[in-house]
């Protein structure tokens, strides 16, 4: 992504991480347009959690960070109403904002590079070895619940990595979008994941190291 380039935001109470899926229901007009021009150009729109404001209406502001979503599936069901799947790329910096008319936000960005992954280690395998069991649980209630069920998880679980499995976790643990925001910030994998299972032992979901 070029620096002149403008990138269109949608912002939302939500927070993207890189890998993630995302599904989302587009009905205002204003973004059917940008996504109908992201397709055109194959080109991603960027997914910013909301620092004040709300998801319709006047301009909401965005926090700093966000996370690029490419377009992976769409559908139009109905005139007027987008349903989108998409997929968490990389993450960016907003270093300027402009309002169009149409109360839209592009931003000029940087891309914030990829975080590095951490060499295995215990709180890995603990980690791992729950969101597993937990993506199973998941899966299986989406494939339950019959048409319409999703699974935000891919074909492919990428345990091995601490970067994927901090991510996964970050996105489905019950903490607010701040605390989400927060960790999506963090340039460190290995930190991410020390958080995520420091709350997985808080709250007994893994085993605390018993030699403390």
């Amino acid at each position: 992504m070029s620096d002149d380039t403008w990138l269109p935001l949608f912002p939302l109470n939500t927070v993207l991480f890189p890998g993630g899926a995302l599904p989302l229901r587009v009905f205002e007009t204003r973004y059917i347009d940008m996504v109908r021009d992201c397709m055109k150009r194959d080109a991603p729109f960027g997914v910013v959690r909301i620092k004040s404001g709300k998801e319709v209406g006047v301009a909401a502001q965005p926090d700093s960070v966000g996370c690029l979503a490419h377009i992976v599936e769409w559908d139009m069901p109905e005139l007027g109403l987008l349903m989108l799947q998409t997929s968490g790329g990389q993450r960016f910096r907003i270093l300027e904002t402009r309002t169009l008319p149409d109360q839209r936000i592009e931003a000029r960005t940087e891309l914030i590079a990829d975080d590095a992954d951490a060499p295995p280690s215990a709180e890995l395998v603990a980690c791992a070895t729950a969101l597993k069991t937990v993506i199973k649980d998941i899966n299986e209630a989406a494939r339950a619940s019959g048409e319409g069920g999703f699974s935000p998880f891919p074909a492919e679980l990428k345990l091995d990595s601490t970067c994927w499995v901090a991510n996964r976790w970050c996105e489905i643990l019950p903490i607010s979008t701040l605390a989400r925001q927060k960790l999506l910030e963090l340039t460190d994998a290995q930190s991410r994941l020390a958080i995520v299972h420091q709350y997985l032992v808080q709250h007994g979901i893994v085993a605390g190291d018993k030699s403390h």
